[in-house]
């Protein structure tokens, strides 16, 4: 299967032959394309999937479409984002702007490639609550620096793939009746054979706060979901929760004691703090407010303040060494407020 094609392997017969024709239109920049005819719903979704699978079709926003009633195919009209000549220019400056990007990445291994793709958002994009024009394309986060969470998504399949990474773009719906009021969209990436959720925009959003976080870096369906909403369609398959960031770099702590220990340890080297995934059951009030009288107790010893941001649901401990009294636990919240549909 082609990761650039997941979408479309979900797709029947007529479906996928709608699909191929936007493509081919789309690719050649073609003015109107003719188009297997079906009820309006689903020629949306297949323009959904289609816009999924490539993010770097990213000069296509929207289509219209007419017919005559006995016709089996519609003459569909893409709505370009430019002119033709503009179009151009801005596909070959988006293209040498991913080369010159991915050079240092190119020959590293999988994990590598990850990073480098996940350390660029983090560092590089801002998350565009103005709702700037193109933020829900590739162009605002690799060109403007800016985009919500759909063009972020994008951005990271794209740069994904052109490493050679097997990558998905997800897509959440809302949830009013519960108080998420928009979509959400973030990535399925491929590591040494097994599927993984990377949320580079909320790991985005918390790193606005703090130094890089990595509490949603290769997470299983189990810990994904437990503040991300079911995709609205068929995933593979997330059972690994060995690949966590934090339990990767043995940071994922069981017992208090070795949390006083890398406390203790991160005080000694100067670090400024230490941010840690919580493995030693659930990661409570009660918990939390033990794990930072050590880590006070640690820090006054030699003169330290702590102050601490903590994601719950992932139970990530964020804890940083302050010279002054700071305003104690802040809760992060990764969620943000842009509509997606």
């Amino acid at each position: 299967m082609s990761e650039k094609a997941y979408y479309y392997q979900q797709l029947a017969k007529p479906e996928r032959a709608a699909y191929d024709a936007m493509l081919a239109a789309f690719t050649a920049l073609a003015p109107t394309a003719r188009v297997t005819r079906l009820p309006d719903r689903d020629l949306a979704d297949v323009f959904a999937r289609l816009k999924l699978d490539r993010p770097d079709i990213f000069y296509v926003k929207d289509y219209t479409y007419r017919f005559t009633d006995d016709a089996d195919f519609v003459e569909l009209r893409p709505v370009y984002l430019f002119e033709k000549g503009k179009l151009l220019t801005q596909k070959q400056a988006l293209e040498a702007r991913v080369r010159r990007l991915l050079a240092p990445a190119v020959g590293g291994t999988e994990a590598e490639k990850e990073w480098f793709v996940h350390d660029f958002i983090v560092k590089n994009v801002r998350y565009d609550k103005l709702k700037k024009e193109y933020s829900h394309e590739v162009i605002g986060p690799l060109t403007t620096g800016v985009g919500v969470c759909e063009g972020i998504a994008k951005t990271v399949k794209l740069l994904c793939g052109e490493l050679g990474l097997e990558c998905i773009v997800v897509l959440s719906e809302a949830d009013p009746a519960n108080g998420v009021k928009y979509r959400h969209a973030w990535n399925l990436v491929r590591q040494n054979g097994q599927w993984y959720h990377l949320d580079a925009t909320f790991d985005n959003t918390l790193s606005q706060n703090s130094a890089p976080r990595c509490d949603y870096y290769n997470l299983s369906d189990a810990a994904a979901f437990r503040d991300h909403l079911p995709s609205i369609y068929p995933l593979p398959v997330c059972g690994d929760g060995a690949g966590f960031y934090y339990r990767q770099q043995r940071l994922s702590l069981t017992k208090p004691e070795d949390a006083d220990s890398r406390v203790r340890q991160a005080l000694r080297k100067r670090q400024p703090g230490l941010t840690f995934h919580w493995r030693g059951g659930f990661l409570t009030r009660e918990v939390l407010a033990c794990l930072l009288t050590d880590a006070g107790k640690a820090a006054g010893e030699r003169g330290k303040f702590v102050s601490c941001s903590v994601n719950f649901p992932q139970a990530v401990v964020a804890l940083r060494f302050t010279d002054a009294q700071s305003a104690g636990v802040r809760e992060d919240n990764a969620m943000e407020e842009e509509n997606e549909s």
